[in-house]
Order: C-alpha cells, then structure tokens, then sequence
C-alpha cells in the first residue's frame, strides 16, 4: 500500500536538515510502500499568472488521477513574468505576475497564482517538492519570498540546504526503505534556474547520502543531453536544422519527441558529479513541447512536457517509479490528448539511405552556412 503523506514545512526546516529526515515530522517521512515502489509525478512549466488558464487546474488534477503518485515534483516556472497575447484566460491579451516598479503587487499575483496551482495538489494530500526556474526569476521576487510562500502550504517541501552566497534553493529528499529507516534513495531538488555556480556543485559533491542511488530534478537541462543526439540527413525523420546541420534522437540510446537540440559532445562538471554521486537518472523541463527519454553513460535523461496553457501544445507529465530493491527506475511519459492522459508510444526513426537526398541535404546546408555567415556580417 502506497503511503500518502503531506509533509508540514516549518522555521526548524533550515536548521535541521543535517540529518536524512530531519526536515518533518517521523510519521511524515516519504518512504517505499510495501511493494518496494516509490512513483514519483513530474509536473513542469505551469508558467502561469494570477488568472489562471482555462483547464490548467483540471490538467493537474486528471494527472494525478492517471498517475497516483507518492511524490509530486513541480520542476520549475511556475509563474510567467510577462507576457502580451495571452488568450488562455479570462484576462484577454495579457499575462504576467510582473507589475513594474511595484514589488507588493508583483508578490501578491504571484501568490495568487501558486494559490491556484496549489490548490489542487493540497487537496490530493500528496506531498510535493518544488524547483525554481528561469521564470520564476524574472518575476523579480526574491528566493526569501518565494520560501515563505513555499512553506506557508502544509504538503510543499522546499528549502535551502546549499546555501549558496546568491541563495540559491537546493535540498536532498531521502526516501527511506519500507523495511527500516535507513534511505534507499535519495531525491536532488537543484535551482538552476539562473545557473549551476561552483557553490552549488561543491555543496552537492560534499553532501553526504552514504552512497545510495539518487535522481535529480532541475529545471534547465543540462548540456550532456546534447549526447542523445547524433547528426542526421535534413530528410530523416525527426531532424532537426540548427547551424547548418541537422540533428535528431539517437534511435538506438533515446525515444521521444523533440523540438529543440543541444549539440552532441559536452561533458560537464556537474553530470562528471552525478556519476560520483551514484545518480542513476535526470528530469527537466524548461522547452515545453519536448518530451524525450534516453540514457547516457548509463544515467537516464529525460525532458518532460510543460503544461502552460497560453503557449501551443503538446502537453504532459512524467512517471518516474523508483526500485528499492535493485536501485534502479522506471520512467513514463503522459501525453495530455483531448483532455486525457496517454502514455506516450513511439517508434524509432527510420534511416534514410538516398545518395542524392544527401547530396541535396548538403547543398541546403551549404546555403544555410552562407545565410548564417551574411547575417553575422551585416551585424557590423
């Protein structure tokens, strides 16, 4: 039987978090049901403001019924800043918590619209963990602000453990075993949505979790996405033009649907820190209509669907099932279709083999090269 808990943050939770656990009550620890299962729910890029879209609300509640988590994970952007063209809403043409030069009125939008998107998870009774992102950012309201809204909701965790010198939020969530209380895996909420700083990866290397598995969760991926690309003809399906070249999902290492590309190649301190830190997977948002799975130097990646109903589709949310027995995961996109969850089905893609396909493909790209080179040119 899964355990649903709602997790009451309070002043003590920035002074005790020095211990697995020691940020609730005993009782209100998340733990592996009896099964050995730990389901975890990734919503991400709500983005929205205080008047609320038209279906969000219901969005979130129809992916908890689908999914039936323990925990739920909201990996950044929960408000939007500022925006015109807005038509989502009752509030035609515009959005944004943003009110400039006025800081109260900025605090009380956004308050109100974390109150909406709130709602529907206090009423589940299901705790749920919250990242900032790049949005949350430019609405201009300070980290110190954005923890008191977090912990005036009894079944919101968030708070800082790195304690970085620009205040970034980051905190470690063990999950102890159904069998004891000793942690069995552990659950990485880092704030990157300005940046990952030295700060931040030197508290996270440090930390101590005695080696169990882990997951991370932020809102920005990293560029070691970039390896579940690879080059492709301008024909093959699902490619994708940047620079002059075209790139697409690894068929043999990744599945999903992608819109954006991150150029294969990069090996970053942080991912190099992951390894160290026995992290066995990553989820982010942050590109809104990309929703891709795939696993690099044996960690899994994934980029999950936003939600914000003021920009086109396609929308969903993840499934990340934790295994306390093997220490290993399961992971599962939803696709939000004609107002229902589906899990997403895909198949690889075909590989063109056309020798004058890629000659043409190579004349497309030899142009893009010279527009690419004109346009830098007229900059100056």
């Amino acid at each position: 039987m899964k355990k649903f808990i709602a997790i009451a943050l309070s002043a003590c939770l920035a002074l005790s978090c020095v211990s697995f656990g020691a940020f609730a009550a005993e009782d209100d620890k998340l733990r592996f049901g009896d099964d050995g299962k730990f389901t975890i729910l990734q919503i991400t890029d709500t983005q929205d403001d205080h008047c609320i879209a038209d279906g969000l609300i219901e969005f979130i509640e129809k992916s908890i019924e689908a999914t039936n988590p323990d925990l739920i994970v909201i990996t950044g952007d929960l408000v939007e800043d500022s925006r015109a063209g807005d038509i989502s809403d009752s509030e035609i043409f515009k959005e944004g918590v943003t009110v400039d030069g006025d800081y109260e009125a900025t605090l009380a939008n956004t308050k109100k619209a974390v109150e909406e998107i709130f709602a529907p998870l206090e009423k589940s009774g299901i705790p749920y963990a919250v990242t900032q992102g790049n949005n949350d950012y430019k609405s201009d309201v300070t980290n110190e602000d954005w923890l008191k809204i977090y912990a005036s909701y009894p079944g919101c965790i968030a708070f800082d453990m790195s304690d970085d010198s620009e205040g970034n939020i980051d905190f470690y969530l063990p999950v102890l075993s159904s069998l004891s209380d000793e942690a069995a895996f552990g659950l990485w909420m880092l704030d990157n949505g300005r940046g990952f700083s030295q700060e931040q990866l030197d508290w996270f290397s440090s930390y101590n979790t005695n080696g169990v598995p882990s997951v991370v969760f932020e809102h920005i991926p990293v560029d070691d996405m970039g390896n579940l690309y690879e080059e492709c003809s301008v024909f093959d399906e699902g490619a994708i033009i940047n620079g002059g070249k075209a790139y697409r999902l690894r068929g043999d290492i990744a599945h999903g649907h992608a819109e954006g590309i991150i150029e294969p190649g990069a090996s970053t301190p942080e991912f190099a820190a992951w390894k160290n830190k026995n992290v066995v997977g990553a989820f982010f948002g942050h590109w809104h209509t990309s929703g891709f799975t795939g696993i690099w130097d044996s960690v899994t990646l994934g980029m999950t669907y936003g939600c914000q109903f003021s920009k086109s589709g396609p929308y969903g949310v993840r499934t990340v099932t934790l295994d306390e027995a093997s220490g290993t995961l399961e992971t599962e996109l939803y696709e939000y279709i004609n107002g229902e969850f589906v899990i997403q089905v895909d198949e690889p893609y075909a590989q063109y083999d056309n020798s004058i396909e890629e000659a043409f493909a190579g004349l497309i790209n030899f142009l893009k090269n010279i527009f690419n080179a004109l346009v830098y040119l007229l900059k100056f």
